[in-house]
């Protein structure tokens, strides 16, 4: 992947990042190029070796049509649940890690759901929150739209999959 100063990238749990800078620099004595991320979540700076990109799940913002198909995902009403609270939490915090937008919706419709019948785990809280303001986040960029509109639509494709549920288990 080719990335380049200005550009903004998706970094997985933390959200939309700006490329300040890509340079060379020694780090316990080892030589490689490093891109200089600051999080706009709250303008901490991160350093992540041009040999990690991959592994850390660097990727650039998604396209519109990519925002489509996430909305897609949010409204279908299909959403998994595990019954026990372990199985639930590492298979999300699995598909965090992916960072995909796919992934990531996926838990968000999953927390929201268990969320309706039963109050959260502080941890899962915590996971729900990451995933929304990713999704959030990365929406109001590759829109340009801000936040607050971006949390909108995010909400009403939600409301929308619990809906569509409701009418599936109800017929």
């Amino acid at each position: 992947m080719t990335l380049k100063v200005g550009q903004k990238v998706v970094y997985p749990n933390h959200g939309v990042s700006l490329v300040e800078k890509i340079e060379p620099g020694h780090i316990d004595g080892v030589e490689q190029t490093y891109f200089h991320l600051r999080l706009l979540a709250n303008n901490s700076k991160v350093m992540v070796p041009k040999a990690n990109i991959e592994l850390v799940g660097l990727r650039p913002l998604c396209h519109t049509k990519e925002v489509r198909a996430l909305f897609d995902i949010l409204e279908d009403g299909n959403i998994d649940t595990y019954k026990d609270w372990k199985g639930r939490y590492k298979q999300n915090l699995d598909k965090m890690k992916t960072g995909r937008l796919t992934d990531v919706a996926e838990v968000l419709k999953n927390l929201r759901l268990v969320s309706q019948r039963k109050s959260l785990s502080f941890r899962e809280k915590k996971m729900y929150e990451r995933a929304k303001y990713f999704i959030v986040s990365e929406v109001a960029h590759v829109k340009s739209i801000n936040e607050r509109e971006a949390e909108d639509l995010v909400e009403q494709a939600l409301n929308s999959s619990l809906e569509k549920r409701q009418r599936r288990i109800a017929s």
